[in-house]
């Protein structure tokens, strides 16, 4: 049966928080387990497949955001009221946490005694081998934004392709995936950083803030670009 009633704020929260477990059980799920050497395209597909999963289970209720920079870059676009910003991101913070948990348990079960070095290697980073500040800050800066102008212009009222749009949501999320791994692990979302930093140990959490800095300035600029750019014109 169809929802008839707007979901609570609670409901639109566990949502959230249901969607990043989702996204970041899986692409840190691959990225820690899977050791074939196409390895890039499987962890871009698994993130991919995780989000057009949750969009298409809970989007309805929350909106699907599961990232801090999707929902930062609704509320600049006006289609998420800034009341909720916060709330969101606490909740899809806890998500990602959660799920990074449970794999660090399972590495722990598997015999790894430097647990550290194991999620370092999952981290996001922009030296040590990979590629320097600067690049990163804009590679993550410009996907972001694409990546958020694609999610306001699939969802956006009228839209033709409504129905599909967690089909193109996932598949441009692993599109960038398969552009940014190489350079820096692929972030797009501050959860996913935040949620394998705080395991992975100095050098992780060392990194981090251009994960959870660069996703937020690229969402920004698309939110508030997005209708004097892509609106409706009278």
């Amino acid at each position: 049966m169809a929802e008839t009633t707007t979901p609570t704020l609670a409901r639109r929260l566990i949502a959230e928080m249901f969607g990043t477990f989702l996204l970041v059980f899986g692409v840190v799920g691959v990225a820690l387990w899977y050791q074939g050497e196409a390895k890039p395209l499987i962890v871009g597909l698994a993130v991919g497949i995780a989000v057009l999963a949750g969009a298409y289970a809970v989007g309805h209720v929350s909106g699907g955001h599961f990232n801090p920079a999707v929902t930062l870059g609704a509320a600049a676009a006006g289609r998420t009221p800034w009341s909720s910003v916060l709330p969101y991101i606490a909740a899809q913070l806890v998500g990602g946490v959660i799920a990074a948990v449970i794999h660090w348990i399972m590495v722990l079960s598997a015999g790894a005694t430097d647990t550290a070095n194991v999620f370092t290697n999952v981290s996001n980073h922009y030296d040590g081998g990979f590629a320097p500040l600067v690049t990163v800050l804009i590679l993550e800066i410009v996907i972001t934004a694409i990546f958020v102008w694609i999610i306001l212009g699939v969802t956006a009222d009228g839209s033709t392709t409504a129905g599909f749009a967690p089909l193109a949501i996932g598949l441009s999320l692993a599109l960038f995936h398969f552009i940014a791994i190489p350079l820096d692990n692929a972030s797009l979302n501050p959860a996913r950083s935040l949620a394998t930093a705080v395991f992975g140990g100095p050098d992780a959490l060392g990194d981090v803030w251009l994960f959870l800095v660069a996703p937020l300035v690229g969402a920004a600029i698309a939110g508030f670009t997005y209708r004097p750019i892509f609106g409706k014109r009278s």
